[in-house]
């Protein structure tokens, strides 16, 4: 992965705020989070306005008018996740075990839509491993991240991946 975002904005750019190294160190963190299936540590990433979406097409522009492989708002990541957790869910019978690789994180934007608020942008590849087979996705990953106190809160979280409109076994746990 690369040690840098991008370089640092001069001090009158409204990005300054949002420091690379911190917003890298948040993205390995949620990834970790994954893999480890710390899932309600994971939810607590996100705002209470806070969406997770997969679209199943490219250039999807709404989860609204077209379906998507995840489109989450709080209440159904907190479904998800306690079904993730019952100890007999047959979709995870085995469990899955992943590794999530971020990479390349680019600030798309800072503080252009709302206040304390910017975009980042970064590769995703996620593995899966399950019942002897193994699944790859990969995509572009975006985050609309709020600043909140030292840290972060994930407004929206968008993957795209390169193979979207395939037909996909379930997909139990995010990617």
């Amino acid at each position: 992965m690369s040690t840098a975002l991008i370089e640092r904005p001069p001090a009158s750019d409204p990005r300054r705020a949002f420091a690379p190294s911190e917003i890298e160190v948040f993205l390995l963190h949620e990834a970790a989070l994954l893999d480890e299936k710390r899932f309600p540590e994971w939810m607590a990433l996100f705002a209470d306005d806070g969406t997770y979406w997969v679209p199943a097409q490219p250039k999807q522009e709404s989860p609204f008018t077209t379906a998507s492989l995840f489109y989450d708002d709080r209440t159904l990541m907190g479904t998800r996740i306690t079904r993730l957790q019952h100890p007999h869910i047959h979709i995870q019978t085995p469990a899955s075990r992943t590794m999530h690789q971020v990479g390349r994180p680019l600030m798309e934007s800072g503080d252009d839509e709302a206040e304390g608020e910017c975009l980042v942008s970064s590769t995703v590849l996620m593995v899966e491993y399950r019942d002897d087979q193994q699944r790859i996705f990969a995509g572009r990953q975006y985050h609309r991240l709020r600043k909140e106190g030292d840290g972060f809160l994930i407004v929206q979280k968008r993957v795209d991946l390169v193979n979207s409109e395939t037909v996909f076994e379930p997909i139990a746990i995010p990617i």
